[in-house]
């Protein structure tokens, strides 16, 4: 097989295993060149999911052949730090439904290999910004997307940057609830993925990703997966980890299915009731 087998091969492999719908994010996956995001090979394939421990797989050599496949491939064994699972983050892109031109932020970008991927669905038309926390990891990403003119990527914390109003946001790190300005960032009809995780050790959190969607004022939600992810640590409210791991145990987060942002007291809707954003399980905020 040549390589431009093997990677059509990996892109119909993403579609299925995640799965994929939109033929624009499996065309993505098939012509961003994964191995020049990973750095030089020989790579550590990992064996076991985030967080229980390291054990990987070398590679034998360096071909480019080796890291596609729907595995996550470590970028620092050393941290723990991955280029994550191809399946887990199409998904979460396709959710998305990325536009031609539209306007996407990413945050937690690593070394930019999803931002591509993000960059490319958006088309030449779109822009995608993008952060990250890691100065090094930034500076890889920087280089990178250097040839993409509709990508910018800034370094620091994500939670931080303005991307102005988009039509998709990426949130690719563990927080406790959303955050108001990035449901504000959301145009009408925007969509938002975001990991909602409770401390689970170090740097790690464990929780669910969902899909958030902005109608006017009122901002819709669907459950998509359980997850074990890094955490956005400025994105964090250590006093409502109790009440998000409840919820999460006992099912009640799984009802969760509106974000409420008007003054309410707390009631037997309210999931994970917060100062200034709740997880609610009503169809509708009244207003």
């Amino acid at each position: 097989m040549t390589l431009d087998d093997v990677r059509q091969f990996y892109a119909e492999e993403v579609r299925f295993a995640a799965p994929i719908h939109s033929q624009r994010v499996v065309e993505a996956f098939r012509r961003v060149p994964r191995e020049q995001f990973l750095g030089p090979g020989p790579w550590q394939i990992a064996l076991s999911d985030i967080g229980s421990g390291a054990a990987y797989l070398t590679t034998e050599d360096g071909e480019a052949r080796h890291v596609y496949h729907n595995v996550s491939v470590a970028l620092d064994a050393s941290r723990q730090l991955f280029n994550g699972q191809p399946a887990t983050v199409g998904r979460w892109i396709d959710e998305l439904a990325i536009q031609p031109g539209g306007r996407v932020f990413h945050l937690g970008c690593g070394s930019g290999y999803y931002t591509a991927i993000l960059a490319e669905v958006a088309g030449p038309g779109g822009h995608v910004v993008a952060s990250e926390v890691d100065s090094a990891l930034a500076a890889r990403a920087q280089a990178n997307l250097s040839s993409y003119p509709n990508v910018m990527v800034a370094a620091g914390d994500g939670a931080e940057v303005d991307p102005g109003l988009c039509d998709a946001i990426l949130i690719n790190a563990g927080v406790t609830l959303p955050l108001p300005a990035w449901l504000d960032r959301l145009r009408e009809g925007g969509r938002m993925i975001v990991p909602l995780t409770f401390a689970a050790g170090g740097t790690l959190g464990k929780g669910l990703v969902a899909k958030i969607t902005r109608t006017g004022d009122q901002f819709t939600a669907r459950v998509i997966s359980f997850v074990i992810i890094y955490s956005c640590t400025s994105a964090r409210d250590p006093q409502l980890d109790p009440t998000l791991a409840k919820a999460l145990s006992t099912g009640a987060l799984l009802k969760w299915s509106t974000v409420r942002r008007d003054a309410h007291p707390m009631s037997e809707t309210c999931i994970v009731h917060g100062a200034e954003v709740c997880l609610s399980s009503t169809q509708r905020v009244p207003g």
